[in-house]
């Protein structure tokens, strides 16, 4: 996949609202993580603002593990971009020592397996659990395309961060199409045609004109139909985080990965300050986003 030359503060914009998408989808989507839709419209008619809260008890503009784990496949690539499994895993371990309100099933277990081999770990956890097919590398995964300027070394990275805890091929695939979509808006595509481009010819391409037929889960699977089906229906960024967050089920992670691709697209510039503004760790954001611009502006 060849990228269109971009200029540096249109990219720079891109990157960080990549970042910040992913952020703001997380903090608003906490709020009604785990309630069914019914439960959301009876508690907050259509949730627009920020107001923490939630099962997890958040402050307004707190993170969760989606932004959190986002972060730590950041920093991993800015310290070891040719080989950075193992930098992204020693943030895995500093993260989950701070005991964090939220992590997911499997990457817990991942965690408690881990003795010096991650993919190892994955497959043991995958063989206890009976599958390993969470949304858990999904929303992690995006820093690999906002990093690397050539695809071949962002789909390698994108698996290779994928499979330190999820052993399901269906997480690697979700994956790649995600970030060759996210690819594909940092080059200057516009949203729904480059959507449609990387769903043609995979278990997706049915999403094209049809809803969902499934609950927004934490099942990979589930969670990437919502994905894709708000970004291809909504209208701006906060209409594609609203209905994210009004889903239920699953919807901070579903809204941090609708996010990151609406943040791409639309750049920080048209994120709402009420929901930029608003993120607990911006100053951790906007340095990161700083050093990720630069690593790719120097075409790794």
């Amino acid at each position: 996949m060849i990228m269109a030359k971009t200029d540096p503060n249109v990219m720079k914009d891109r990157i960080k609202g990549g970042l910040y998408g992913v952020a703001v989808g997380d903090a608003l989507g906490g709020t009604t993580e785990f309630m069914s839709m019914k439960e959301v419209k009876a508690a907050y008619g259509y949730l627009t603002e920020m107001i923490g809260g939630g099962v997890w008890q958040l402050e307004p503009g707190e993170v969760t593990d989606d932004t959190m784990m986002t972060l730590c496949v950041a920093e991993g690539i800015l310290e070891q971009p040719e080989h950075p499994v193992e930098a992204i895993g020693e943030r895995f371990l500093a993260w989950y020592k701070t005991n964090p309100k939220d992590i997911g099933n499997i990457i817990r277990a991942v965690f408690q397996k881990y003795d010096g081999n991650w993919f190892e770990a994955a497959i043991l956890t995958d063989q206890d659990i009976g599958q390993s097919g969470g949304n858990g590398s999904l929303m992690r995964c995006l820093p690999v395309a906002l990093a690397y300027a050539n695809w071949k070394e962002a789909e390698r990275v994108t698996r290779m961060q994928s499979r330190m805890t999820h052993y399901d091929e269906r997480c690697d695939e979700a994956c790649v199409i995600y970030n060759r979509i996210a690819f594909r808006l940092l080059g200057g595509e516009p949203l729904q045609p480059a959507i449609e481009q990387e769903l043609i010819g995979t278990d997706y391409e049915d999403l094209l004109g049809n809803e969902p037929n499934c609950e927004p889960s934490g099942f990979v699977v589930h969670t990437f139909r919502w994905v894709a089906h708000i970004l291809l229906t909504s209208t701006d960024f906060s209409d594609a985080v609203q209905r994210a967050a009004n889903l239920g089920g699953d919807s901070d992670t579903i809204g941090a990965i609708v996010g990151g691709l609406a943040g791409i697209y639309y750049g920080y510039g048209q994120i709402p300050q009420a929901y930029a503004g608003k993120i607990l760790i911006r100053e951790r954001l906007d340095e990161v986003a700083e050093r990720l611009y630069a690593l790719r502006a120097a075409g790794c």
